[in-house]
């Protein structure tokens, strides 16, 4: 088996976990801001937390043995548009909470049955590649080049000049700490291991293309966990799959697809659903446009920025982590609050 094929394999595998656990446990970012917002339940947001410091804790271990370096990785940039960046996370989060969920979210309940996320997942990739390399690609370009910022460093570790393990345990150490503080959510063990399987998923997808994926004549690009781009490949596959390659993205994409699914089958939990009204429609297709554009604007997603970027300990994420997070609440609560939950 050659080193590109092993990768594809493996992501193929991260993808089934993923999705197996995202369908079992309901793991997503949206939800856990709604639900504490609304009912004061921060359980599933405190997962997210647990799975955000696994994640920075894996990846740095991977980073401090020498094993990954993850200053070749998309986040870790001391160049990136200081407005292009929030304002992209800020209309991911806004989407996110149009659509219900986010692209990741989507491909979860595509698995479990659910006939709306395909017009999510659709509009997503479309609105995407149009960002990134169609017609809205140009206006793009000029954006981040008119409001591109330089960093004396492009992480954390790097500003502070400490090795990278430190912070990652302040930061990764006390997010689990704030998460396992919570009564409620230790009695919970849906959540808490949700969240440390998830965030386990980014070191090893860091792995998987930083190590299996290497190769001194064609190595495989570092990636980990991200879902923009990688949809909007993945339709691109469907249509063009004898002059293209299956790369990694596209296979944890199918993945979740399939380990969602067999989860749904496995628990009977798989139930066709589609739209109420053509009210809901709308604002479904407006949702996935929405994260399409603003999640190649802030260089990721929820789970692309959220876990894989956070775990760089990259400035730029926590920029776009901060607007993903500031776009949801205004989706969920206030002028702006459009989305039914």
């Amino acid at each position: 088996m050659s080193h590109t094929e092993l990768v594809v394999w493996a992501g193929l595998t991260i993808g089934l976990v993923f999705g197996a656990v995202g369908q079992l446990s309901g793991f997503c970012l949206l939800r856990g801001v709604v639900n504490a917002t609304t009912q004061g339940d921060s359980r599933k947001l405190q997962a997210f937390a647990v799975a955000m410091g696994v994640a920075v804790l894996g990846s740095q271990a991977l980073a401090a043995t020498g094993l990954v370096s993850l200053d070749a990785s998309l986040y870790a940039v001391d160049r990136f548009s200081w407005l292009a960046v929030p304002l992209g996370g800020l209309l991911f989060g806004y989407g996110m909470a149009l659509a219900n969920g986010c692209g990741a979210r989507a491909l979860v309940l595509l698995g479990s049955g659910n006939l709306r996320s395909f017009v999510v997942l659709v509009c997503l990739g479309l609105a995407a590649f149009m960002v990134l390399s169609g017609v809205l690609a140009p206006l793009r370009l000029w954006l981040e080049g008119a409001t591109t910022l330089r960093l004396p460093a492009a992480t954390l570790p790097s500003l502070i000049g400490l090795p990278g393990w430190l912070p990652a345990l302040l930061v990764g150490g006390g997010l689990c700490a704030w998460a396992f503080a919570n009564q409620a959510f230790r009695h919970t063990p849906r959540e808490w291991v949700s969240g440390l399987a998830i965030g386990a998923l980014v070191p090893a997808s860091w792995y998987t293309t930083g190590v299996l994926g290497f190769d001194d004549f064609e190595p495989v690009r570092l990636a980990s966990l991200t879902f923009v781009a990688p949809i909007g490949e993945s339709l691109q596959y469907l249509m063009l799959s004898t002059g293209t390659r299956l790369g990694f993205g596209v296979s944890v994409v199918g993945g979740v697809v399939l380990g969602a699914l067999a989860m749904a089958l496995l628990r009977r939990d798989f139930r066709l659903h589609s739209f109420d009204s053509p009210a809901h429609m709308l604002r479904s297709m407006a949702g996935g446009t929405l994260m399409g554009i603003g999640g190649v604007m802030s260089l990721g997603c929820s789970i692309g920025q959220g876990l894989s970027g956070f775990s760089t300990l990259s400035l730029a994420s926590f920029l776009a982590v901060a607007g993903i997070v500031l776009g949801a609440r205004l989706g969920i609560r206030g002028p702006l609050a459009l989305s039914k939950h």
